[in-house]
């Protein structure tokens, strides 16, 4: 009888190995070739799945992001308001060996998005979720006392999101000048600066 085979299981193995790859060696690295190897399948086996390498890169990189909303899902559960933006912009940051790994993989991504429109596409809806859900937070913090501020929370979106970003960067191409616990400092020194005068 032959095996049967479940083509969903199957690709997923395929997007996980892409995802090892470049978590560990850079986007680069993962070529059709080193992506079915690290699978265990032949290259002929990636077209069945995937109409090419673009394909490839998107499912990971849409993999890397469920991931972290699954592990955001848990940090935020409970939590409202400030705590709450604390909490998601934090996690965002290169804090660990799994963070760093994944902004390492995001960064990598950004360059690829360029020439790729439907990374471009993916990568902006992806973002646009995040600037949500921070400008969404803040509005719950104004509405509650916790943040006081006559700039446009719009503004105060983008600048968080901006920080999120550079300081994620600097961590990746500084990291003995750019410590972990710099980066907690700056970002909880960005949002105390929301908090009314006084609290």
């Amino acid at each position: 009888m032959p095996k049967i085979v479940d083509h969903g299981e199957r690709r997923e193995e395929v997007i996980e190995a892409a995802r090892r790859i470049i978590l560990r060696e850079g986007i680069e690295a993962a070529t059709t070739r080193a992506i079915a190897k690290e699978a265990g399948y032949s290259n002929g086996v990636l077209t069945h799945y995937f109409a090419d390498k673009d394909d490839i890169m998107l499912s990971a990189l849409r993999s890397s992001h469920r991931r972290i909303v699954e592990r955001l899902r848990g940090k935020l559960a409970g939590l409202t308001g400030l705590a709450a933006l604390r909490e998601l912009l934090l996690d965002n940051l290169p804090l660990d060996e799994e963070r760093t790994r994944e902004s390492g993989l995001e960064v990598g991504f950004w360059g690829r998005s360029m020439t790729s429109p439907a990374m471009l596409e993916a990568q902006r809806a992806e973002a646009e979720e995040l600037r949500y859900l921070v400008r969404s937070l803040l509005g719950a913090a104004v509405a509650g006392g916790e943040i006081s501020t006559t700039e446009d929370l719009d503004d105060v979106t983008e600048r968080l999101l901006a920080l999120v970003d550079g300081l994620s960067v600097h961590r990746l191409l500084y990291p003995d000048r750019v410590g972990t616990a710099r980066l907690e400092r700056v970002l909880n020194a960005e949002l105390d600066r929301l908090r009314p005068t006084g609290a």
